[in-house]
């Protein structure tokens, strides 16, 4: 059944599921405070390209300033903005929204209580996106990185309620986003969410403090050791904040956590060598941040997990170097460039 269905941002995800839900026959409206962008998609639509055929969408585009005009109809709203904008774009979402209507978030870092807060639990949806990168260079285009999962063996999309329940409404927003590609409820929401933010952690900063691609990354030995620090300080913090975390990046929590092991280290560093030369260089969302001189949600990612290893009484200094550092290249004090890794291990003391 076709659903009327609202997207707060028109940046990466939000153009990228935007576009496929519309493909597929729903009633889709996306609000951006990007006006180059809304005119673009008004004018052409948008371009998506892929590990899929390319495609155009036609969704509705909508001026922030206009978003006061649409009605208050609508079935679903994604919360499609980076996480600082969380609350003002979740409310904007409840506006329009019809009396039944649910607020999924569809980002990155540890958004659904901040979601809750405003929405609260009983209209929220956390969705998880695992192994996914888009990205939006320029207006009117969006870029998926990736290869698809589905019959991969790898679902992308995971469908979350707050206490854990697997409701009708979460079974079919999975439902709806399995035209995009694997998709499956989940009873552990915060679990994956966690795993997602172990992921991020340990690669996006990098990414943007270094101005280098993740295959530029993996194939550096200054690169790799910085990923499984970034990873096992995450993952450790995780464990003992007692979620059950689902295996990130090719390797179970509880194995990134153990990699201050000598053996498991160099098992980790062997797993991340690429094996060949073909090894894409994507950038990921905080390094396309960094390009296009927006804030980053390094307070929220690498910041989430100092401020809960501290919590916790975790250890955490690469982490804590990492977001140092990421906040100097946000103000200008610091260049993005290959030296800065190092410079991130020697001020955390590896």
């Amino acid at each position: 059944m076709s659903k009327k269905i609202l997207f707060v941002g028109a940046g990466a995800i939000g153009s990228y599921l935007g576009s496929f839900l519309t493909r597929a026959g729903h009633d889709v409206t996306i609000v951006d405070a990007w006006a180059e962008q809304v005119e673009t998609i008004r004018r052409q639509g948008i371009s998506v390209t892929g590990p899929h055929d390319p495609f155009t969408a036609r969704p509705s585009a909508v001026h922030l300033h206009e978003a006061q005009r649409l009605p208050r109809d609508f079935d679903l709203a994604f919360i499609a903005m980076k996480v600082y904008d969380t609350e003002w774009a979740t409310q904007l979402a409840l506006r329009h929204l019809s009396a039944d209507g649910v607020v999924v978030s569809s980002q990155n870092c540890w958004p659904d209580p901040r979601v809750a807060a405003v929405a609260g639990a009983g209209r929220s949806l956390g969705l998880i996106m695992s192994k996914i990168g888009v990205a939006c260079w320029k207006p009117g285009t969006v870029e998926r990185g990736m290869e698809r999962g589905g019959n991969k063996g790898h679902d992308v999309f995971r469908v979350g309620e707050h206490d854990g329940r697997i409701t009708p409404r979460a079974e079919e927003l999975a439902g709806i986003l399995s035209v995009v590609d694997g998709s499956l409820t989940t009873d552990n929401l915060w679990g994956e969410r966690w795993s997602k933010l172990c992921a991020n952690s340990m690669g996006n900063p990098v990414q943007g403090m270094s101005g280098l691609g993740s295959g530029d990354i993996a194939s550096s030995e200054v690169g790799r050791a910085i990923s499984i620090h970034l990873a096992g300080e995450s993952a450790r913090v995780g464990l003992a904040l007692g979620y059950t975390i689902p295996k990130f990046n090719g390797e179970t929590a509880e194995r990134w956590a153990d990699s201050t092991r000598r053996e498991t280290y160099q098992a980790l560093d062997e797993m991340l060598t690429p094996k060949t030369t073909s090894t894409r260089n994507w950038k990921a969302s905080m390094a396309q941040d960094v390009t296009k001189g927006r804030p980053t949600e390094i307070d929220y990612m690498n910041g989430h997990v100092v401020a809960m290893g501290r919590e916790k009484k975790i250890p955490t200094p690469v982490s804590a170097a990492t977001v140092d550092v990421m906040h100097e290249v946000e103000h200008g004090t610091r260049k993005p460039a290959a030296e800065n890794i190092a410079a991130v291990l020697k001020r955390a003391g590896v």
